[in-house]
């Protein structure tokens, strides 16, 4: 794709928030990108514009039948006022296996990432320099086709939002509550876990609800068939720390394939700690734990990054880890890659991304 990204001048900036009230999620910059897709034209018409609502059609087929996609992605400022992203070309690959499950038209992964730096840029201001503060990224992609026969849709339009943010978690390392979920479930093999598709999160609220009545920040999920084996937290992978060796669950069809997950991975065998792959139920992490084995547990994604786990319920059971402290591993793992990501750190694996403007 070699089309020109148009840009609509704002009339009025807005006036940027105090960083020390960012939360996640809560404000948005100046400018969005979009893009729109036709069965006849295909992508076509990318333009930078005023961040602004949506008008659709109350058929659109995103609202009936769910074709909606998302990735999650941050830029961030180091100390010498270079912008870098975190392994974009990741979210890219995904967001296109993401189309591919949800019979999405694929999108040209170097353009899109051309036009995310190109916002990025733009809205260069916009991101944060406090400890634990980024620019979110969100780009998506909706049916806007207006129509109400069940089928694939041939009108579509792709947007990049971007969001100052900060912890996750408010305190980024403190650790969290946790509910072992055993009612419902999020996502089954051969269904569409492993994607980034807004349904996936609409199947999540009840049980979140839950556990937000009862004090945890987050559901575990257990397997959809036998309701035992360990998954995913909701907004997270998840590692156990298990006698010296770091666990996490195989990815298997119904488990989403973290851009923050993979890096954990490399990096504990960049540094030789044991690290396996593999299936692991819940009776497993509560039987470590009996043993006085389970040393720690963390969640790793995008938004947090990594997340210590204080404590599981689970079957009425209260598994207290490492006395609700950090662990060793998951303050260093959480170090490195922010370290890496602000470029106070060396990058061995060339994860980082620079956004400068003889790229846009």
């Amino acid at each position: 794709m070699k089309q020109e990204i148009a840009f609509f001048q704002r009339e009025e900036l807005k006036v940027k928030p105090d960083s020390a009230s960012l939360g996640f999620g809560k404000y948005y910059s100046d400018y969005m990108f979009v893009m729109d897709f036709h069965a006849e034209l295909g992508w076509h018409d990318p333009r930078i514009i005023p961040y602004a609502p949506l008008t659709l059609d109350p058929a659109a087929m995103v609202f009936h039948y769910g074709q909606a996609i998302f990735e999650g992605m941050k830029a961030y400022k180091t100390a010498d006022g270079t912008i870098q992203l975190f392994r974009p070309e990741k979210n890219m690959s995904r967001l296109n296996e993401s189309c591919d499950r949800l019979c999405i038209p694929q999108i040209d992964e170097d353009f899109l990432l051309k036009a995310i730096k190109q916002l990025i840029f733009t809205e260069k201001d916009w991101i944060p320099e406090g400890e634990g503060q980024s620019l979110y990224i969100r780009p998506f992609i909706i049916a806007t086709e207006a129509y109400l026969g069940v089928r694939p849709a041939r009108q579509y339009q792709l947007l990049v939002i971007l969001s100052p943010s900060g912890a996750y978690y408010g305190d980024q390392l403190s650790p969290v509550k946790i509910y072992v979920e055993e009612q419902y479930v999020r996502a089954v093999i051969g269904g569409v876990g492993h994607v980034k598709t807004a349904g996936n999160y609409a199947a999540s609220l009840k049980a979140q609800e839950k556990a937000d009545a009862n004090g945890f920040a987050q559901i575990l999920w257990l397997d959809a068939k036998e309701n035992k084996y360990v998954e995913e937290v909701g907004s997270m992978n998840i590692f156990f720390k298990i006698n010296g060796e770091v666990v996490t669950p195989k990815l298997n069809g119904s488990i989403l394939p973290g851009v923050t997950r993979d890096s954990v991975i490399q990096l504990l065998k960049y540094w030789k700690v044991p690290v396996r792959e593999s299936k692991i139920s819940i009776e497993e992490v509560y039987a470590a734990h009996e043993r006085g084995e389970l040393e720690e547990v963390f969640g790793a994604g995008t938004a947090a990054v990594i997340s210590p786990v204080g404590e599981l319920n689970w079957n009425g059971h209260t598994i207290v880890i490492n006395d609700h402290q950090i662990g060793q591993l998951s303050q260093d793992i959480y170090d490195e890659i922010t370290g890496i990501q602000l470029g106070k750190k060396e990058d061995p694996f060339h994860w980082t991304v620079k956004v400068s403007t003889v790229e846009v």
